[in-house]
């Protein structure tokens, strides 16, 4: 956080005093962490060299959303990566943000399983999201909520989980969240998308998410492909999954209960490409009634690159938002 002695992150001077005092009184209770997943950048994007520059100044489609969060009131940053990208994203990527909030690298592997068990021979895909999640075991004490690296969330996602997670009781248990996206905001005009869309009881406690492979905007209504090979439509407002979830700690020891069980199963284990993924391990917890999972409904329209078409798009967005103001035109 920034003190008196130097401009808030992304504030003039003038108003560094103003902002800091409105940050501690807003989130004196409890600073939750973002965890971010970076495991695969090296895979996608070719190494970290590569980093797609979208904004004015060369800024990542991470750096928007570190941005958002740490005015949204989250208080440390934990980064999964793999262990040989260290070296470069310490120097390229850390080095940006760790003036302004603290920052902590975990290291997903094939390896890191729990004892008695060992890798596939053969395995070179990693074990899943749920997986990378569980490297920040050791770091993570606190709420957090668990974003993608490559998705444009949007101010106001940052906002309304940061406000959740910092409202939590402390110590609460089995209390998670999903930002719940409204479909009609998460389209590309290039072709079809795939998204999560869920089903939410009158309480919009999560009941489900059934992952749609086709979803597209079609004569003015957003429709997807069913198993049936059927456009079925459904409302512009249905909440979708972009992966961006809120816990509590108590969600690790549940995670390395559960990848035991996945482990057990030979089907996944003979599968070279089988993955322990966040949906997954939600589904079990809120099937049994262990947890509830609350769909925060938000007004942001995410974007990103899907198509290399989207490119061209996604700098004009991220243009307009700098000149209206919503961001600086440098942020760091």
């Amino acid at each position: 956080m920034a003190t008196g002695k130097r401009p808030a992150f992304g504030q003039r001077p003038q108003e560094t005093e103003r902002n800091t005092i409105t940050l501690i009184n807003t989130h004196n209770k409890m600073k939750p962490t973002l965890f971010l997943l970076a495991a695969g950048m090296g895979s996608r994007y070719g190494g970290l060299k590569q980093l797609d520059g979208l904004g004015p100044n060369g800024e990542t489609i991470m750096d928007y959303s570190i941005y958002d969060a740490i005015h949204a009131g989250f208080g440390k940053l934990v980064f999964v990566i793999r262990k040989e990208f260290e070296n470069d994203f310490r120097e390229k990527i850390i080095s940006k943000y760790e003036d302004h909030i603290p920052c902590e690298l975990v290291f997903q592997s094939l390896d890191a399983l729990p004892e008695g068990f060992k890798c596939p021979e053969g395995r070179t895909k990693p074990w899943g999201t749920n997986h990378a999640l569980m490297m920040g075991k050791t770091v993570i004490n606190e709420p957090f909520g668990i974003v993608n690296c490559d998705d444009f969330y949007g101010r106001d996602t940052f906002k309304v989980m940061g406000k959740f997670l910092s409202e939590l009781p402390e110590g609460s248990k089995n209390t998670y969240a999903m930002v719940g996206f409204r479909v009609g905001n998460t389209l590309s005009e290039s072709g079809t998308v795939s998204r999560g869309i869920c089903t939410t009881d009158s309480k919009n406690l999560l009941q489900g998410v059934v992952e749609r492979t086709k979803i597209q905007r079609m004569d003015g209504e957003v429709k997807y492909l069913d198993e049936n090979n059927q456009w079925i439509a459904i409302d512009d407002k249905t909440p979708v999954s972009m992966n961006f979830w809120g816990f509590t700690p108590d969600y690790f020891n549940y995670s390395d209960e559960y990848f035991k069980e996945f482990l057990s199963d030979p089907k996944n284990m003979e599968n070279l490409k089988s993955e322990f993924f966040i949906p997954l391990m939600v589904d079990k917890l809120i099937k049994e009634g262990t947890a509830t999972v609350e769909v925060l409904d938000t007004t942001s329209k995410w974007f990103g690159v899907t198509y290399p078409e989207d490119r061209p798009e996604t700098v004009e967005k991220i243009k307009k938002l700098v000149a209206d103001g919503v961001y600086p035109e440098k942020l760091f």
